[in-house]
């Protein structure tokens, strides 16, 4: 996506192959700091064993396409999507925020050949290997459970991809705007609710008729919905729309994270 978005957009905006040595730097850091990496794994698959197993016992099946799954197979993709939101915003808002306003590491990598579009483009490629990482793992859960119904389902890493993309963008930007660590209760408002309420834990059509366009207008209902379709077998020419959605979200993230860097940083 990256390498993409550098394509679509002019390079000032987003950078140019020195963003590797952030993603390098932050490599280098987070290998002592492992189990810190990792621990946002955990959290979707407890979700997936305690709802999509526990529960999932008292409801018999689940309708997605015209086709019954189980419950499990429902809530799966869901926290599956979850687990590369979860990874990449993590790491493209508290440790961003971290670097930009007390390490003040940003100033002393712009003393260096780096401009702000590198930096914008490490920092969210770094994201999206942090949620692409989670999304293996849980595809790899997936699998070990038996929760995989269809062949499409090798598409589902690469859409958790996407999803941790769009989503560390997003997120990067919206950092850029936060003055104190009590604005982190914004992250909070927003994920807490679209994991919640994006189609997660039961269909969109179980919401009023009200509702049903605000819960499918959600970045984390698209990268659901995608990522069921692929591992249920339900894929259609719909699909391409999330994905659209998903990528356009994250390049226009990924254009005001390096607008807003280079107005925060050199100005």
């Amino acid at each position: 996506m990256a390498t993409l978005a550098a394509r679509v957009v002019p390079l000032p905006i987003f950078g140019s192959r020195r963003a590797r040595f952030l993603i390098e730097r932050n490599l280098l850091v987070y290998r002592r700091s492992w189990v810190v990496f990792l621990s946002g794994f955990v959290e979707p698959v407890f979700y997936l064993f305690s709802i999509g197993v526990g529960i999932g016992a008292l409801v018999p099946t689940v309708e997605v396409g015209g086709k019954a799954i189980s419950y499990a197979s429902f809530v799966a993709p869901a926290m599956l999507a979850s687990a590369a939101m979860n990874g990449a915003v993590f790491d493209a808002t508290f440790n961003v925020f971290f670097k930009l306003k007390y390490a003040k590491l940003y100033d002393a990598v712009l003393a260096t050949p780096i401009g702000t579009g590198d930096v914008a483009l490490g920092e969210i490629t770094w994201a999206l290997i942090r949620g692409a990482v989670y999304a293996f793992g849980f595809v790899l859960v997936m699998l070990a459970m038996g929760l995989v119904e269809s062949i499409w389902a090798v598409l589902a890493l690469p859409a958790a991809i996407l999803i941790g993309f769009t989503f560390g963008a997003v997120g990067m930007a919206g950092t850029t705007f936060f003055r104190s660590w009590q604005d982190f209760e914004w992250v909070t408002i927003v994920t807490l609710p679209m994991f919640l309420f994006s189609a997660t834990f039961y269909p969109l059509s179980t919401y009023p008729g009200y509702l049903q366009p605000i819960v499918a207008a959600t970045p984390l209902y698209q990268g659901v919905a995608l990522i069921r379709g692929l591992t249920t077998g339900a894929v259609s020419a719909g699909l391409l729309w999330h994905v659209l959605y998903l990528a356009v979200l994250g390049v226009a993230g990924l254009a005001i994270a390096s607008r807003r860097l280079e107005h925060l940083l050199l100005k």
